[in-house]
């Protein structure tokens, strides 16, 4: 009799399991029923900010109307937003849009982060950022291999702008010192607020090279008041026609370093969710309005799939970890 009750109580767990996965399945097919939370661990007009706008503004025409809710939620240095979304139901609601700095500078530098870089569900890259080493217009250095020359011939003397040790304008010339081998201390690095600081020491000759993302300086290249001297992109950018590639500059290891943004979620999330923004963004990829955001905000279309984003995303914290132990970063 006692096992005629356990197989009956078995059985109908059984029951009530399978019409919960059902009613989960139904629900995760006709994703999404409501708006969408897209949390950007940045501030308002921050590159994170701009790029989730873009894709908040135009994502919506592929996802039966629903609109996609971009909400701020900036903190020590991208962790707090970043840790919500660890955090938040795989529902598919609230998603993150993901920066190098956040994902993975972070978690290579502080053992301490609360969270890891694989610690989520990843839908996509959207763009990469081109990244560019520039000189104020009338340094007296006309190529990168004169100011390395420069650099090597008085080490210690020139400055060069950062936004911070933990930071993509901090770790570029680094890793550039490490290919040419120089020590970390080569150049001096000279910390700022942001890329408009950076911009302005260069500017004002407080420092004679900068690193930094092309949409920070395309300004600046436009008007002639500072001069792009290598672009770790692939191709030639036609934003900077003449300027060399770091791949032609024999550094083709340089081509690692860009600056990017990435949409993912919380870990687990249903495959019919990640299937329909599989789908949405291969849609957006070929959006003329998307690709023109991309372009004005000084970037390059990257969408991926789940698993080459992950990679990609793995790749990119294995280059920046043994970076930050070499520069002492690692904490």
């Amino acid at each position: 009799m006692q096992g005629g009750n356990i197989r009956r109580g078995m059985g109908l767990r059984s029951l009530v399991f399978f019409f919960l996965s059902s009613a989960s399945t139904t629900v995760a097919a006709q994703y999404p029923l409501r708006p969408i939370l897209l949390v950007v661990p940045y501030t308002t007009g921050s590159d994170a900010d701009l790029a989730a706008r873009n894709l908040a503004q135009h994502a919506s025409r592929y996802l039966d109307g629903q609109s996609v809710v971009v909400m701020n939620q900036p903190g020590a240095s991208g962790s707090i937003g970043t840790l919500a979304i660890r955090n938040a139901a795989p529902d598919g609601y609230r998603l993150l849009l993901m920066r190098i700095a956040s994902q993975v500078i972070l978690p290579a530098m502080e053992r301490k982060t609360p969270y890891r870089w694989n610690e989520f569900t990843f839908l996509s890259v959207l763009e990469i950022n081109p990244y560019v080493c520039a000189v104020k217009n009338d340094a007296p250095y006309a190529s990168m291999q004169d100011l390395i020359a420069e650099i090597r011939k008085q080490p210690g003397k020139l400055n060069y702008a950062t936004v911070g040790d933990g930071t993509l304008q901090n770790f570029g010339p680094q890793y550039l010192f490490s290919l040419v081998g120089l020590p970390k201390d080569a150049a001096v690095g000279v910390p700022y607020k942001g890329s408009g600081d950076l911009s302005a020491s260069l500017l004002g000759g407080q420092t004679q090279f900068a690193c930094s993302n092309l949409g920070a300086m395309l300004g600046h290249f436009r008007a002639g008041t500072l001069r792009p001297l290598m672009t770790t992109t692939r191709e030639p950018l036609k934003e900077l026609p003449g300027t060399p590639t770091a791949r032609t500059l024999g550094w083709p290891e340089m081509e690692r370093l860009a600056a990017w943004s990435a949409l993912a979620g919380p870990a687990r999330m249903p495959r019919e969710v990640v299937e329909r923004w599989t789908d949405v963004l291969a849609k957006l990829a070929t959006d003329p309005a998307w690709l023109a955001g991309v372009a004005k905000l000084g970037g390059i279309p990257a969408v991926r799939t789940p698993a080459e984003t992950e990679q990609f995303v793995q790749d990119q914290y294995l280059l920046y970890e043994p970076l930050a132990q070499r520069l002492g970063l690692r904490k």
